[in-house]
C-alpha cells in the first residue's frame, strides 16, 4: 500500500475528506442540487472535483450547507446567508484563540 495515501480510518476521520457526491449531498441535506451550486457560486463551499470532473463534498462543507439552508428557511437570501455565515466563521476563530494569542 502507498505510504503517502490515507487509510480508510483517516479518511472516515478527516472532516474535509470529500467523500459525498452532490446528489447524496443534496439527497442528505433535503436541498436541491442548483442549491449547493449557489452556495458554491457564493463562494460558502469549494467542492473538490473527481477525476471525471464530479463535485464532491466533506463532511464540513455539508454542516456549512446545512447552516446557510437554516437561514435560507428563515428568509434569508442566499448571499446574505452565506456572508453571515463567513462572519460567524471568523467570530468563532477570533473567540477560540488563546488568551494571550489575542492579546499579541
Amino acid at each position: 500500500m502507498d505510504q503517502n495515501r490515507p487509510g480508510a480510518e483517516e479518511k472516515f476521520d478527516d472532516e474535509d475528506y470529500p467523500a459525498y457526491t452532490m446528489g447524496r449531498a443534496a439527497d442528505m441535506l433535503e436541498v436541491t442540487q442548483p442549491f449547493l451550486r449557489s452556495l458554491e457560486e457564493a463562494g460558502l463551499i469549494a467542492p473538490q472535483r473527481s477525476g471525471g470532473g464530479h463535485r464532491r463534498y466533506s463532511r464540513r462543507q455539508l454542516r456549512r450547507a446545512t447552516r446557510a439552508r437554516e437561514l435560507v428557511d428563515q428568509g434569508t437570501p442566499v448571499t446574505a446567508a452565506c456572508r453571515i455565515i463567513s462572519l460567524e466563521d471568523q467570530l468563532a476563530e477570533y473567540t477560540d484563540r488563546p488568551e494571550s494569542a489575542a492579546q499579541g
